[in-house]
């Protein structure tokens, strides 16, 4: 592709120096005088025309770019050839060019609007504001149904910081789309902006007696009033929408605000308890209203306690809906109040037991705390609610582990890998064949686990424990010992500090009889915590031996005595001063 687009700008800069290209400029239109083509003229125009379309889409811009120049010798006001002309200095970077092509394209062909939208884009690009109003304003009486037009042209005149232009802008969108509340609130702010408070209120006014019914903008009208100091006005625009609907909770959650802000925090906290507690105003007003409490809150540095106290009352009052406890829980944690949250989340769950990610939070608090019991207790229902939630299923196999219960790990996981679809995520299911392989192990399936290790590597070859383990009970058994220390050594590379990775290692080249090599890799596994391990330290009086070195050997074996080591082969050793193996 490089090559090809090279050979382009060859051939294009070839043509620009041969003088093969019209320059041109702003005076040079608009033509008033249009071309008239024969009908043999228009023939071969459209046949040169179409003919650089297409070898333009084969990528031969060059045959493209002189075919189009054919075109505009027959026809120099053709704005189909101008346009693509225009897009071709764009390419080569050479603007002034690529803007008097298009700009002549626009003045032959002003009825169509791709043409003016990608000047005016371009007159943006370089930053010529003026031109680009100018052209925007003709398209605006050109293309009557193109809101955009007015749109862009709001955005230019905010950025010129030319106020007038923006209120007449924006009364001309309002003519065509009616009155609504994004035109009149940014009117208002505008007004606001210039100073000018008696139109900034009279717009706000203007919405309220348009739509005489609708609650909401009365109260938005309130809000106002109250955001701008006119205390009185705001209240008795909230007292009269209570007066009409008592339980309107826009209205009742704005004369909390303007109790707060007026400093009455008793009837603040009687006006929330009215709005919360209203079993009339649904779930989503309430959790909404307590994120703005929350909000004003954190902005005031308030103390917390208002807050929970609040959500405990509504929690209370209100317990058919998960959507408050959730957000409690969401504030508690961000409070670090990680105890606090946990019977909360419970009562999430309890209210909606397929909240996955109340229940994904309470096993994150019982993983901390390392209580198996408890991840049990959440994983176990949380199966049957969302069955097809893998992670339920591996954190309850690691508990059930946990809690020794093996035929509850198997029957667990096979339950798992009954769930798993195309979309599942390979890793995942990888871990849950690994496990299912130690499973088997530890009840003496050898042939069952190994199934499942190929089964856990056919899903991520990568899986370092799936490979650890395999690796290791195929030492133990002293089979397939190429096998083992293939899949070992990956383990090793992956992570070559882990002590349990290392002692693998060490005792499949132990196995294969490679002593010295061995010694290595069990140092480091000693070096690397692995002198914690009696199962570890036996394997280095065991390789010390073979090495030689006698007296390293019994060193080792007694320390793994003395560490619990429960095996009478190593009572041998010790007695025999030599290698016994098991």
């Amino acid at each position: 592709m490089s090559i090809r687009i090279s050979w382009f700008l060859l051939g294009m800069l070839m043509l620009v120096s041969c003088g093969t290209t019209r320059k041109t400029n702003n005076s040079e239109f608009p033509v008033t005088e249009p071309i008239s083509l024969s009908p043999d003229q228009q023939r071969k125009y459209d046949y040169f025309f179409l003919e650089a379309v297409r070898l333009k889409e084969q990528q031969d811009y060059t045959g493209a770019f002189g075919l189009l120049q054919h075109c505009l010798d027959i026809n120099p006001q053709a704005a189909s050839a101008l346009y693509e002309m225009s897009q071709y200095y764009m390419f080569l970077r050479q603007l002034p060019q690529g803007q008097a092509a298009l700009e002549k394209a626009v003045a032959y062909a002003p009825d169509n609007y791709w043409y003016c939208q990608g000047l005016v884009v371009l007159y943006q690009q370089q930053t010529e504001l003026d031109k680009a109003v100018t052209l925007l304003e003709k398209m605006a009486v050109r293309f009557p149904e193109k809101q955009e037009v007015l749109f862009n042209l709001l955005d230019i005149y905010n950025r010129q910081e030319k106020y007038d232009d923006v209120i007449a802008t924006l009364n001309r969108i309002e003519v065509r789309t009616g009155k609504n509340e994004q035109i009149t609130m940014e009117k208002f702010r505008i007004y606001l902006q210039i100073k000018d408070d008696k139109k900034a209120f009279q717009e706000i006014e203007s919405l309220v007696r348009e739509y005489p019914v609708d609650m909401r903008y009365q109260v938005i009208l309130g809000d106002v009033y109250l955001q701008h100091g006119k205390k009185q006005e705001a209240y008795d625009t909230y007292q009269k929408v209570l007066a009409v609907e008592p339980d309107n909770p826009m209205a009742l959650f704005s004369m909390a605000s303007y109790y707060d802000v007026t400093g009455q925090k008793e009837l603040y906290e009687q006006q929330l308890d009215t709005l919360l507690l209203n079993k009339k105003v649904d779930a989503d007003t309430k959790v909404n209203v307590m994120r703005q409490v929350i909000v004003q809150n954190e902005e005031a540095s308030k103390d917390s306690t208002q807050v929970i106290n609040l959500f405990n009352r509504v929690i209370q009052q209100d317990s058919d809906d998960a959507q408050i406890p959730m957000l409690y829980a969401q504030y508690l944690l961000s409070k670090n109040m990680e105890a606090a949250t946990v019977p909360v989340l419970e009562q999430v769950v309890d209210i909606d037991p397929t909240n996955k990610a109340a229940r994904m939070m309470l096993i994150a608090a019982a993983v901390k705390k390392e209580d198996y019991k408890q991840i049990i207790k959440v994983c176990e229902p949380g199966i049957e609610a969302n069955p097809d939630a893998l992670e339920f299923y591996y954190y309850l196999a690691i508990a059930y582990n946990q809690a020794e219960q093996t035929d509850s790990v198997l029957s667990v996981t096979k339950r798992a890998l009954e769930q798993v679809t195309p979309e599942s995520r390979k890793e995942v299911v990888s871990d849950f064949y690994s496990i299912l392989g130690d499973m088997y192990h530890s009840k003496g399936m050898s042939q069952e686990s190994y199934a499942a290790y190929d089964s856990a590597l056919v899903y991520n070859p990568s899986n370092i424990g799936a490979l650890n383990n395999y690796a290791y009970y195929l030492s133990v058994e002293r089979r397939e010992l190429d096998k083992a220390e293939e899949m070992s050594y990956k383990t090793v590379k992956a992570e070559p500090n882990n002590a349990t990775y290392l002692d693998t290692y060490a005792w499949i080249l132990f196995e294969k009889g490679k002593y010295a090599e061995a010694r290595i890799y069990i140092d480091n596994a000693i070096k690397n915590g692995g002198n914690k391990s009696d199962v570890v330290v036996e394997h280095c009086g065991d390789i010390y031996f073979m090495v030689g070195d006698v007296e390293g050997a019994l060193k080792y074996w007694k320390q793994a005595l003395d560490m619990g080591r429960d095996s009478k082969v190593l009572k041998q050793k010790l007695e025999k001063k030599k290698y016994i193996a098991e």
